[in-house]
This record gives C-alpha cells, structure tokens and sequence, in this order.
C-alpha cells in the first residue's frame, strides 16, 4: 500500500476515481474492516467495520466514477468490485504482485532443478584446511589453535579456519599445555572400528564357508545377509572400510577462505 497521508475531514465520493482496499484488524482474529486509500492523492479517504462481499460490494456502489481498484488476491474484494463496478479495472497491489511472483519463481526453480546440486570439490586442499580436517576431537583443535597463534594467526582468523567462535578460541588459548586434554577417539570412530571388526568377521566366515562348498544362498540365511551381500563378501577385492567414512564435504565458501583470511 503505498505511503498514506491524513485522512480529509469531507470526501466528494463523485471525484473518486482510483481507489486500494486493503483489510484491518479491529480484534485479531475476530473482527475486521476494510480501509480505502485515493490512489491518486494517497490519502485514508473511507473506512468500513466489515469486509464481507455484500457489504464491501455496497459501500463501493456509494463511489459512482471508480475506474480503478487494486487489492490483494482475496476473492471477496475481487467478488465486490465485480458487482460494484462491471467496467472497473483490477489490478494487484504492489506487495501481492512481488508476493505471486516470487512463489511463481519459486515453484519454477523446484521444477526445473534438481533438489541436490553437485558443488565440485576444490582442486587442492590448502595446509590450513588439512590440518582442519585433521582434527577431529578437542584436544587436537587446542593444539592446532595454539600452533596457529605461534604462527601469527589471529584469534578471528584461527576461529574461521576451525569454524569456532572467538570466545571459544580465546578459552583454548588461555589453556596452559599441562592443562590440554589428551587425545581419545571420539564415539563415532570407535562405533566406526567396532563396525569394521564385526563387517570383517562376517567376511572371513563368509569366505571359509564358500570355500568348504557351502552355496550363497545358504551363506546368506546363516549370516543373516542378503545374497548380493555375500557376493560382495566373497570378491577379493572387498574392502570393509568404507570409502566416505569421515570425508568432509568442501563447503560452497571454501574456495573463498584464504582470501577472507588474508582481508583481515
């Protein structure tokens, strides 16, 4: 709705040309009205306590020379000046215009473009984000902050290159080495070699019951695996440690990093 001006003390109704309706609350979720606005002079130029097509459909029968009405999309504006005004022109207002067409945009992205877009990885990896990938508990990310400090990094630059705070970096530094905690693997590394000692028990026994004549099928209900499982088992070149256990995913800053870093 555009900028509105105060509302005149008398309305000649007979040069009201170009008019916005618009709803109000008058108690939220219980009672509204409708406000008219003067395109032309965009002033308050009519209120109503109701937004009813019958009655909104009669209040604009009081305004003769209407020729232009914008509103939102709601039928009951579109019904009433439809009845109210056969020749008026309907047109949307500015925020319901940019709102459709946003959805419209929208609703084209998701049907043309896939849900999940390939981002390529970067083509080299630098030292620093190694050294990020490499530490994976808090022990390694208090030493590898220590180090970086040593080197001349700055608390904002060491909390971007770990994706930390500044206040959590400030607490690593502020540890003494007596006081950094020592290394453990963290629950997912061990859940991740226990599942590897166990995949590599079934593969042995899979392995020596084929070669003592014992068929797939029969492999398979022994070791509680489907036969697709077994055959897999059973080739020589399976590995039980599985090939994206623990890749990190260059996210879609990271070839920008260094260059914020080096900004500071």
């Amino acid at each position: 709705m555009p900028c509105l001006k105060k509302m005149p003390g008398i309305v000649d109704k007979s040069h009201i040309l170009n008019i916005c309706v618009d709803d109000f609350a008058i108690r939220k979720r219980f009672s509204y009205g409708t406000i008219m606005v003067d395109l032309d002079t965009h002033r308050i130029i009519d209120l109503l306590p109701s937004r009813e097509t019958q009655a909104v459909q009669e209040w604009l029968k009081t305004y003769p020379n209407i020729r232009i009405v914008s509103r939102d999309g709601a039928m009951t504006y579109s019904s009433a000046a439809s009845q109210a005004h056969l020749e008026a022109i309907q047109i949307s207002d500015r925020f319901h215009l940019i709102k459709t067409l946003s959805e419209a945009v929208q609703k084209y992205i998701i049907r043309e473009f896939p849900s999940r877009v390939e981002i390529p990885a970067g083509k080299e990896i630098s030292e620093e984000m190694r050294a990020l990938y490499d530490t994976s508990n808090r022990a390694q990310r208090i030493r590898f902050a220590h180090q970086k400090k040593e080197e001349g990094f700055t608390i904002s630059e060491i909390s971007l290159l770990l994706h930390s705070s500044p206040t959590t970096i400030t607490k690593y530094l502020k540890l003494r080495p007596d006081e950094v905690p020592e290394d453990k693997k963290i629950v997912r590394e061990r859940e991740h070699q226990q599942a590897i000692e166990k995949k590599q028990r079934d593969v042995d026994e899979a392995r020596k019951l084929y070669e003592s004549g014992i068929t797939v099928e029969k492999i398979a209900v022994l070791l509680q695996h489907s036969k697709d499982t077994i055959k897999r088992y059973l080739n020589q070149n399976y590995n039980v440690v599985n090939g994206h256990y623990d890749n990190r995913r260059t996210g879609k800053l990271a070839p920008y990093e260094q260059t914020v870093i080096d900004l500071q």
